[in-house]
């Protein structure tokens, strides 16, 4: 199967697992994957993860973080850049999520990071998604 559009359907994936209080989520493995899942490790919205080559297609099995037995720690994703509709912006013009409680994930020249590390290295990008 053909998707237009991976970054969505791996936000709505975590969404999901989240949804049905699942202790992890499997996510088709990609480097561009890889590196937004590294960046919600370090933000703390996730315990852990690893990636399993054991079956046909390689995938991120992501180790999900709850405040109890069913709140997650992640309150809500939105995918802001679109395949129809790309969303930039520049580097003093970069949004905060929720007042600084929450953290915009850009694609930029120097990779993806958060929006804090854009400010700090003075690049902006394509804005992926926000997340509180």
């Amino acid at each position: 199967m053909n998707i237009t559009d991976p970054i969505a359907d791996m936000l709505t994936r975590i969404r999901n697992a989240i949804m049905a209080n699942k202790k992890d989520a499997a996510i088709p493995l990609s480097k561009e994957k890889l590196e937004i899942i590294k960046i919600l490790k370090n933000e703390g919205y996730i315990f852990n993860f690893k990636v399993d080559n054991s079956e046909f297609l390689a995938q991120i099995v992501v180790e999900l973080k709850y405040m109890d037995k069913k709140n997650s720690v992640i309150e809500g994703i939105k995918r802001i850049s679109k395949p129809g509709r790309r969303v930039y912006e520049k580097t003093d013009s970069i949004s905060k999520v929720l007042n600084g409680l929450g953290v915009a994930v850009l694609s930029t020249s120097k990779g993806i990071m958060t929006g804090r590390e854009c400010k700090k290295n003075n690049v902006g990008g394509e804005v992926l998604f926000h997340i509180w």
